[in-house]
């Protein structure tokens, strides 16, 4: 007994002392430790790469094979603590990934909408700010000791080509403009920087660290037995250069991203994590990329065990290393490394230029600077995380990224005084946690769109009408009484992450089960037409909602996070004008014909496949990219174009001459100093009609007279977002280039122009513009 007693009150000292050491944030080159004075590796007022070719210097070749991993493990004799390169932050610091804990002063963050219901704001200061303060709570989770890593994996910057894709959600949509300029916002916001970019003090000084993922072409997760881990995506060089890349350079070119992961898919045959020619020629010599490679987790193991590209392990992590990749999300660099260095597959300057980039990146984090208290963000507490400034951002970014889809008879909004008896109806209706979306942390609030609209209405009946999403089973008797007694119906559908997430994509478009079935007879029941909310991350199939007059309004919450049940009970009832515009075309239940493999972007008549995107697809839509109502009207004009004819033909170096004789220029040669020379702004007018102020995107697109060389059909060029009180009217200016925005990418990949009438379109106005080559 005694030593029982003796055992426990030992192990309540470990837990004790554990839980004391784990407020303090691990840091290297501790001033109290005087074996660090000696160290060049901790000298601040070295270069960061000559104080990493020091640190390598003193490694032996097993302490620098067990820093390839993610969970890299401390080194006592130099004072480096252990390090965790995977966390996540997609939308809010999460539980997903190893580097961040939830289990000490803090235990909540704040969860800001889906990626995807974002996007639809149309806003890029929104977009920064939200990433800030992401980055703010991220690093106040470790100056409190709750963070053995601040590598954030995040922003998911694929192009959202396929409605049917599992992670769609967590993407900014299917526009490469459009999630190019979320990257780049996001990862200025997250590391330090400023929204305009170019604040050179953090180079060197990362309040977190972004990472774009994943690296490339990668939209399939699990679909009719192909997975990501084997699927091989066929990408043309055009599809390539003007759909996939582009996110992925800006990311890198303006948002200075300091990570890059590599991901499962294969492309054209060989694995990203494997191929030098998109890791080192691409990404770092190319677009000048400063930072270090992850592997998606385990990518590494199914280049031998699942690819069978590699021959053997010893193969696999030559072919990353050698390709560029730095760090392994798994063990497998840890396992096999040893045997290839042995082989003399690998050699040890592999290893150490891999080890390189990631010393550096801890130092750029300042963790090897002393101690973090007494340095940049040292004063981030654990206050600043679900402050209320944090929280008021995430119900602004949920209000305005709701999109109204329909709005017949103008039934919303709601009167709270007219609406005496309201019927909540739905499997979405009462579930806070599906608000969320995937890869969250718990978050500061968990209201759902049931509690909150008890706010508004005393009178509530509920009744969910399916056991859970997938309506399966459920009586929907109660469901059709409720609405056929009540004054106004919101029924509060769609999906969730049963449907659709991670390793798990969708095999049609339409709703889950019998949820159409509950939709339309709940809709005949009632004495008025009826709401309809969808809480879901991918576009869905509902046309039979579009055109039937019993269903008199139609919203789109995505998923928006831990304030969107309040946004969208002040959206139904009016306290909001909503003013959020789809981010991707939602298609018909017929699209689900096209394999989901096929990752071609443009049309092919001769066979009928119909294309990708609202870029190039030609099909019907149920709703096209773009679109969202208000409650109030807006109208555009033309106020000034300050060019209609562009004279490219002022010099004949860069002119070249295609298969049909046609004459063109290649962009890719022209100096920013010529390109800079036409660009020319076009200036909208903007007036809300309405008796309602509301924040509104305005949407520029470029459209040709004639599509011709894969070119576009509509492209989008431009959009802002600006907020009008009623009857006010602004201004809104795009600046163009035309080398960048009146180009198309040619069947090599090149970028080139050519002599032709194009169109500026703004709502129903259009403006023309010719190019003379």
């Amino acid at each position: 007994m005694r030593l029982l007693l003796h055992v426990l009150i030992c192990y309540i000292l470990v837990i004790w002392v554990d839980s004391v050491h784990s407020t303090d944030p691990p840091f290297a080159c501790d001033s109290s430790n005087p074996s660090t004075q000696s160290f060049s590796f901790c000298k601040t007022s070295r270069p960061i790469d000559e104080r990493v070719q020091d640190l390598i210097s003193r490694l032996t070749l097993d302490e620098k094979i067990s820093q390839l991993v993610n969970t890299a493990p401390p080194i006592p004799r130099l004072g480096i603590p252990s390090y965790q390169w995977w966390s996540e932050a997609l939308h809010g610091v999460t539980v997903a990934g190893k580097g961040t804990l939830f289990n000490g002063a803090i235990r909540a963050a704040t969860t800001f909408p889906q990626v995807i219901l974002t996007a639809a704001t149309f806003n890029p200061l929104l977009w920064y700010r939200i990433a800030r303060s992401i980055g703010i709570e991220a690093r106040a989770f470790y100056n409190g000791g709750q963070a053995n890593g601040m590598t954030y994996w995040a922003p998911n910057i694929n192009i959202f080509r396929d409605p049917r894709w599992g992670r769609g959600q967590e993407t900014p949509g299917e526009d490469p403009m459009m999630t190019s300029k979320y990257a780049v916002a996001y990862v200025r916001g997250l590391q330090g920087d400023s929204f305009q970019g170019g604040k050179g003090v953090f180079t060197d000084h990362l309040r977190a660290s972004a990472c774009c993922k994943h690296f490339t072409a990668y939209d399939l997760d699990n679909w009719k037995g192909t997975t990501r881990f084997v699927f091989n995506a066929k990408v043309s060089k055009q599809d390539l250069a003007d759909t996939y890349q582009p996110p992925f350079r800006s990311c890198i070119e303006e948002g200075r991203a300091s990570g890059i992961m590599c991901s499962y898919n294969r492309v054209n045959g060989v694995p990203s994590c494997a191929d030098f020619n998109l890791l080192s020629k691409t990404a770092r010599k190319k677009w000048g990329f400063y930072g270090y490679i992850t592997s998606d987790c385990d990518a590494v193991a199914i280049i031998h065990d699942d690819q069978g590209y590699a021959k053997s392990p010893e193969d696999a992590v030559a072919d990353v290393l050698k390709a560029g990749m730095d760090v392994n999300c798994g063990s497998y660099l840890q396992n096999h490394t040893k045997s290839a260095v042995d082989q003399k597959k690998v050699s040890e300057t592999d290893i150490d230029r891999a080890l390189h980039n990631l010393f550096s990146m801890r130092m750029r984090l300042g963790l090897f600077n002393g101690n973090p208290e007494q340095l940049l963000y040292g004063n981030i507490g654990s206050d600043r995380v679900c402050s209320q400034r944090h929280q008021n951002l995430a119900l602004v970014a949920a209000r305005d990224g709701i999109v109204l889809l329909k709005n017949s008879a103008k039934l919303l909004p709601l009167s709270r005084t007219n609406t005496g008896t309201l019927a909540v109806i739905g499997p979405n209706a009462d579930a806070p946690g599906t608000l969320i979306g995937n890869y969250a942390g718990p978050p500061c609030k968990s209201v759902s769109p049931l509690q909150a609209l008890k706010n508004y209405v005393k009178d509530i009946r509920y009744d969910s009408g399916c056991d859970t999403v997938a309506c399966s089973s459920g009586s929907m008797d109660n469901a059709v009484e409720l609405a056929r007694n009540a004054d106004n119906v919101i029924l509060i559908m769609g999906l969730d992450q049963t449907q659709e997430k991670e390793e798990l994509d969708r095999l049609d478009l339409l709703l889950p089960g019998r949820q159409q079935s509950l939709i339309t007879r709940v809709a005949e029941a009632a004495k008025k037409p009826v709401v309809l909310v969808l809480l879901c991350g991918g576009p869905v199939d509902v046309s039979f909602a579009k055109y039937n007059p019993k269903i008199g309004s139609i919203l789109w919450a995505g998923y928006p996070g831990e304030s969107g049940g309040i946004a969208l009970a002040e959206i139904i009832f009016g306290d909001h004008n909503p003013g959020g515009r789809l981010p991707v075309t939602w298609y018909p239940q017929e699209f689900t014909k096209v394999p989901m493999t096929d990752m071609r972007m443009r049309p092919d008549p001769a066979s009928g496949y119909p294309g990708r995107t609202y870029r190039f697809y030609r099909g019907r839509k149920v709703f096209q990219f773009g679109y969202g109502l208000s409650y109030t009207t807006y109208s555009y004009e033309f106020v000034s174009v300050t060019k209609n004819q562009i004279y490219m033909n002022q010099s004949s170096n860069f002119q070249g001459i295609d298969k049909s004789g046609t004459l063109f220029y290649n962009t890719e040669e022209m100096s920013s100093e010529f390109c800079d020379r036409f660009k020319f702004s076009a200036i909208v007018g903007v007036k809300n009609h309405g008796e309602m102020p509301g924040r509104h995107p305005v949407l520029l697109f470029l459209q040709q007279s004639e599509v011709q060389g894969g070119s576009p059909r509509t492209q989008l060029v431009g959009f802002q977002s600006v907020h009008l009180n009623a009857s006010e009217a602004t201004k809104v200016e795009f600046v163009l280039s035309p080398c960048e925005h009146f180009s198309r990418t040619n069947e090599d990949g090149s970028s080139v122009m050519e002599s032709g009438t194009h169109f500026l379109v703004v709502g129903d106005k259009r403006y023309r513009v010719s190019v003379v080559i």
